[in-house]
């Protein structure tokens, strides 16, 4: 179902705000509370598992997730979407019964009440310091030794439009491959195609998820690995998306 007038967009979009916003208010005590101590990570986990659930079925989406591969619920990942939409972290959570660490720009703690807890539970990093990469590193190693997975988009950027996929950065696979967990490559089809940065733009639909099978970093170096490690997820998630794209053409399907 395609939402046609702007005026009616315009609300759906602003529906989006109001949906986190109210829940981060009504739920303040509970929230505040869970996210001080890492130890109770996992309750404040669950709260936010609700807020992605509410998101998504809230603003008419549906997930549909094929994976090749279950995971286990007792292991560390690291989590690599494409990135294209403001959904994408909400559908990676809603979709992982286990407590994922997210890696996310500084920039998003400035924004009102949903900041506070943004500084709180991500590992904020500023790519431009050197000192902030290597703080990033240490914060991973400690919640990936709590038994934690951790989430990485690695594109760093949410692309423009008529990108497909951008050029990964080193760092999740260089975390990877460090403490030996296996990347869980995601594709995501759909979010940029119903929820762009486009305020103009925007359709309810299914949100399709392709999660390939687990790549093992058992036995890889850092220094020798880390490229051919991206490599061969990024041709994954590029060969993923480029063959979606085509089928949407050729189908004649909205893109």
């Amino acid at each position: 179902m395609k939402i046609h007038k702007i005026p009616l967009l315009l609300i759906w979009r602003l529906w989006f705000y109001i949906l986190i916003f109210a829940f981060l208010l009504l739920f303040f005590p509970f929230l505040l509370i869970f996210s001080f101590h890492e130890k109770q990570y996992h309750v404040f986990w669950r709260f936010v598992r609700i807020l992605s659930r509410i998101l998504i079925y809230g603003m008419g989406f549906r997930l549909n997730l094929n994976a090749d591969q279950n995971i286990d619920p007792n292991k560390s990942y690291m989590y690599c979407p494409n990135h294209g939409s403001l959904l994408d972290p909400f559908v990676l959570i809603a979709l992982s019964k286990s407590p994922i660490v997210f890696v996310g720009k500084k920039e998003f703690a400035r924004i009102p009440i949903f900041g506070f807890f943004y500084k709180r539970t991500v590992i904020m990093v500023d790519r431009s310091c050197e000192m902030s990469r290597k703080r990033v590193f240490e914060i991973a190693k400690k919640r990936l030794q709590n038994g934690l997975s951790m989430a990485i988009f690695p594109e760093g950027l949410v692309p423009s439009e008529e990108v497909v996929l951008a050029p990964f950065k080193k760092g999740a696979f260089s975390l990877a491959i460090e403490f030996q967990i296996p990347i869980v490559p995601q594709v995501y089809y759909d979010c940029k195609r119903f929820f762009s940065w486009d305020v103009f733009k925007g359709s309810l639909g299914t949100l399709r998820v392709h999660q390939h099978a687990l790549i093992d970093t058992k036995g890889m170096n850092v220094q020798q690995d880390t490229q051919k490690l991206m490599d061969k997820t990024f041709e994954l998630l590029q060969k993923d998306l480029q063959n979606d794209v085509k089928y949407m053409k050729d189908t004649n399907r909205k893109i």
